[in-house]
């Protein structure tokens, strides 16, 4: 979702990893061969962050319009101003599904954000990020270390402890929850990172993981190592891509599908393997060389391709 403060590390890392042969084999071809076909045979699906400026202008087109480009599933972030009950009428209305949402989760009493995401008629209740949960559990306990550069191991493992708690709560309502990541928890420290940390210490009855690819890989990490080593425990993906770091050193803008650094064609292939359900497409901004929308098109139109 929103960029880290500090992601320079990330930069630096992902430019080491990247001259390794299997890594690169991610960086985007220059041809895509058409297919007809979306990944996994199913709806393609986008994360309404994508559009969140259109949506808010005009709530009831913007779902409309994803809906006549080609995506049957969206994944909720925000409902635009709007009483749930009045967006999930939206989405009837333009014939979209609703599976996940990214919710805000009140750490002390996580049920609004659980009757939300049933009136929206999603199985997965997905955090975009617990820092701000776990900073606020911080105050009335043993003080996290600074963390503006990555997810320290400490900053994991209560991470972690928290993500159980509210997974066990959301079973309870009947939902999924889903730990979502940026590419800060991917920081390097005595030999492994915040992110192995969480899969390792939270139950996967309880936790299941979305892949935020893109932040993944400028995190200097391959999604299809951990496809391959945690089979299940990752329903769904953003398809995300940004690109290359830019001449003046200043961070990797968000990139239109098929435009950036990422080949998507070898992670579909491992993830659907792993258990894989959803795909939603998303864009970091700014968006200076086309509209939300347009975009939207160009990831549709990418994702039908994927051979």
């Amino acid at each position: 979702m929103s960029t880290p403060p500090d992601a320079r590390w990330t930069r630096r890392r992902f430019l080491a990893r990247s001259t390794g042969a299997s890594f690169g084999a991610l960086l985007a071809p220059g041809a895509i061969s058409l297919l007809q076909a979306t990944p996994l045979g199913g709806p393609a699906g986008i994360q309404l962050y994508a559009v969140k400026d259109e949506l808010r202008a005009d709530p009831a087109r913007t779902l409309r319009t994803i809906a006549q480009i080609g995506f049957g599933e969206v994944e909720a972030a925000g409902l635009a101003g709007l009483p749930v009950s009045e967006f999930r009428k939206l989405l009837d209305d333009a014939n979209l599904r609703c599976p996940s949402a990214h919710l805000q989760f009140d750490a002390r009493d996580p049920g609004p954000a659980f009757e939300e995401a049933h009136a929206l008629g999603a199985h997965y209740a997905a955090s975009g990020s617990l820092r701000d949960a776990v900073a606020a559990a911080a105050r009335t306990g043993p003080p996290l270390a600074p963390a503006a550069q990555g997810m320290t191991l400490d900053e994991a493992r209560r991470t972690a402890e928290l993500a159980n708690r509210i997974g066990e709560e959301a079973r309870r309502s009947g939902l999924q929850y889903v730990y979502h990541n940026h590419d800060f928890e991917f920081a390097a420290e005595s030999g492994t990172c915040g992110y192995d940390v969480l899969l390792k210490e939270t139950e996967p009855a309880l936790v299941q993981f979305e892949i935020d690819c893109g932040w993944m890989v400028l995190g200097g990490r391959d999604p299809r190592e951990y496809f391959a080593h945690y089979p299940g425990r990752f329903p769904m993906v953003h398809v995300k891509d940004f690109l290359p770091v830019a001449a003046r050193g200043a961070g990797h803008p968000g990139a239109e599908l098929g435009h950036g650094m990422i080949d998507y064609g070898p992670i579909f292939a491992v993830a659907e393997k792993s258990g894989l359900k959803h795909y939603f497409a998303e864009q970091e901004g700014p968006f200076t060389r086309m509209s939300q929308l347009d975009a939207a098109r160009q990831a549709y139109d990418y994702l039908r391709n994927i051979k």
